[in-house]
């Protein structure tokens, strides 16, 4: 078999960019997916119970006019929109999104930690060497013991001393002193930070319904359940899982880029092996519990959409309330299920043992005031899935890995994008992936710059 372009993976970035090539006219390609079913990362399963659940807490939000445009066409009618409702669990309370915008609702001890980090001369001066430094520099050391560094350790599974800060952009947000003290005097709240304080949903099948829709009309190209075994770079030819070999012009990776150097690219130079050993990333246990009960907040119905966790009286770092993003995603009638989606990350530094991770999750939705004691024999789904590439992490050696593996890529017509085949966490939410395949089909047929992705 011989295309024009052979894609690796039917996920965000591989069907963005089969989908562009489809309307410029680029008819000879293939979309190889080891799956059987299209999504990646942010594919939905049902369960027996009738719960449906995705690989972790996804929201629709963009910075894109073209994937506002494809969302709407894909979905029309068929998306929810809603105001982001974020806490922070931390010492037994409550506080809203950005923590560090609201310590306010804090109890009066750990407030004042947080205050007295911020004061002046308490924080470190010049440059900071790591991600654990940064946070110290920007927010103190109250906040950081209180919430940045058990919190990011929690989510990353890797210390943030052996991360780099140069990935944080629009993902942190930054206060000062004086915020802090007009919010906590004032008894402000600060909750409209950040670019996902709207999002869209969609109305039924979860995340994966995007994708399952923006894979239909290239069924005729998507091969499922056929993984790439190796890659001769040297003569532009495949061999599938099924022993298939296929020839192409260029091709694009969207799966892990270690992966792709260290098992299917066959003699690739050592120096390049050992830079793509130096990526790093996490694993996420996805735990669905499924409740036949609703339950109140505060006295009053739970509006939250998803909260944090950084301390260690559960193992989440993440809860989702998957029964307010769309009634869909429960059984029967959503006035009277729960769906708690919960994250637990994982990796040789932070293991966590699978077979008691579920009774673990439970208790702690206990232990945080999610689920009482007294709702624990409604739990009516318990669904589990592993997903062992979580988060590309933006470790020390991440950007010298990339500016060494993606040049002789390059040069051998071999592209890698999307969330881990760019390996680029600060472009890796789903309109990010999808526009770096969009951006890549434009790039080979338009000879456009692409705008998301640099590994420069």
């Amino acid at each position: 078999m011989q295309v024009d372009y052979a894609i690796i993976g039917a996920g965000p970035t591989g069907l963005g960019a089969a989908r562009r090539l489809q309307e410029l006219g680029a008819e000879n390609f293939v979309v190889l997916e080891k799956n059987a079913h299209p999504g990646g990362l942010a594919a939905s399963f049902k369960d027996a119970a009738g719960y449906t659940w995705d690989i972790g807490g996804h929201v629709v939000f963009s910075h894109y006019d073209y994937f506002d445009r494809m969302l709407d066409e894909l979905l029309g009618a068929d998306q929810l929109r809603h105001e982001r409702r974020a806490y922070v669990r931390s010492h037994k309370t409550w506080v809203p999104y950005p923590f560090q915008n609201n310590i306010r609702h804090l109890p009066r001890e750990p407030k004042w930690r947080c205050v007295q980090g911020l004061l002046p001369g308490k924080r470190p001066e010049g440059p900071p060497a790591n991600f654990h430094e940064w946070i110290h520099c920007v927010f103190g050391q109250g906040i950081a013991e209180v919430f940045l560094w058990p919190y990011n350790y929690k989510v990353w599974a890797i210390p943030p001393a052996r991360m780099s800060a140069s990935w944080v952009g629009e993902r942190v947000s930054i206060v000062g002193l004086e915020g802090v003290l007009k919010n906590i005097i004032l008894e402000l709240d600060e909750v409209g930070w950040g670019p996902n304080n709207m999002f869209a949903f969609p109305a039924f099948g979860g995340t994966g319904e995007i994708f399952r829709r923006m894979a239909a009309p290239l069924s005729g190209r998507i091969r499922y359940g056929e993984a790439v075994a190796s890659i001769d770079a040297a003569h532009n030819t495949l061999t599938t899982s099924t022993g298939q070999v296929i020839s192409y012009k260029t091709l694009l990776n969207t799966g892990p880029l270690d992966l792709l150097m260290l098992q299917q690219v066959t003699a690739a130079p050592d120096a390049l092996r050992e830079a793509a050993r130096l990526l790093k990333h996490n694993g996420v246990h996805v735990a669905g519990v499924g409740v036949g009960q609703r339950f109140t907040h505060q006295g009053q119905r739970d509006d939250r959409c998803w909260m944090y966790f950084p301390e260690d009286d559960c193992p989440f770092y993440r809860v989702t309330n998957f029964h307010n993003y769309a009634p869909a995603n429960v059984p029967g009638s959503a006035a009277d299920k729960s769906a708690f989606m919960c994250e637990t990350s994982y990796s040789d530094d932070k293991p966590e043992d699978a077979a008691s991770l579920m009774d673990r999750t439970i208790q702690g939705l206990a232990n945080v005031d999610l689920l009482p004691a007294s709702a624990l024999g409604k739990v009516e789904s318990r669904f589990e899935l592993r997903a062992e590439y979580g988060y590309p992490v933006p470790c020390l050696e991440r950007d010298l890995a990339l500016r060494t593996v993606q040049p002789w890529l390059e040069q051998r017509g071999i592209y890698s994008r999307g969330r881990f085949g760019g390996w680029k966490y600060e472009v890796g939410n789903m309109d990010h992936s999808v526009m770096q395949g969009v951006e890549w089909a434009e790039r080979m047929i338009l000879n456009k710059q692409e705008k998301t992705y640099s590994w420069t």
